[in-house]
């Protein structure tokens, strides 16, 4: 584990988060409240509350700045993206060891609307990543038709693709198939 569970739990949200975008997955995943009920279900969200529309429209606008971090071309863009993101919401830092995890610390208020909890726990695991120097970890998808981000949490910083099951898998399909007619000439 490269940082902590909670810290790599916010990075997970990040990465569904902008991965929900028409952008990045081909439809619109987060185009109604259904779409944003799923997405917290999805992510094990503690105290979220009824969503509200006012909910859906901070998180669209969350993942486009969220996204513009990953696609950032250096540390100072990054930190810039970052600390606006963490600057807007009023982080309440707070010890918690809920749903069988040990102690974590959260940086929202308990109770706070959706878009504050994204903001300010997934903005500070976005500023360990840069405060460690790991920027580098956070990708875009190797793929040449997949635009889907990604953090990469391997120990030698290997990973290329989104998922090994679909994009990976279809790459090296690709490269064995492409070594074979190499070797057939």
């Amino acid at each position: 584990m490269i940082f902590t569970h909670d810290t790599e739990h916010a990075l997970a949200v990040v990465v569904d988060l902008i991965n929900t975008g028409a952008g990045t997955s081909g439809a619109e995943e987060l185009g109604g409240l259904p779409g944003l009920r799923a997405f917290v279900d999805r992510n094990a969200f503690s105290d979220v509350g009824e969503l509200t529309e006012a909910d859906l429209v901070r998180v669209l606008d969350l993942r486009e700045r969220f996204h513009a971090v990953f696609r950032a071309g250096d540390v100072p863009a990054a930190v810039a993206r970052i600390n606006e993101i963490v600057g807007e919401v009023r982080t309440t830092p707070h010890l918690t060891d809920h749903d069988g995890y040990d102690w974590h610390v959260h940086f929202f208020a308990p109770g706070a609307p959706l878009g504050e909890h994204l903001a300010a726990d997934c903005g500070m695991a976005l500023a360990y990543v840069v405060a460690a120097g790991e920027l580098d970890r956070l990708r875009t998808c190797e793929a040449p038709d997949c635009s889907r981000v990604l953090v990469d949490l391997s120990r030698n910083r290997c990973r290329r693709y989104c998922d090994s099951r679909t994009c990976g898998n279809r790459m090296h399909v690709a490269a064995y198939r492409a070594r074979q007619r190499e070797a057939a000439h």
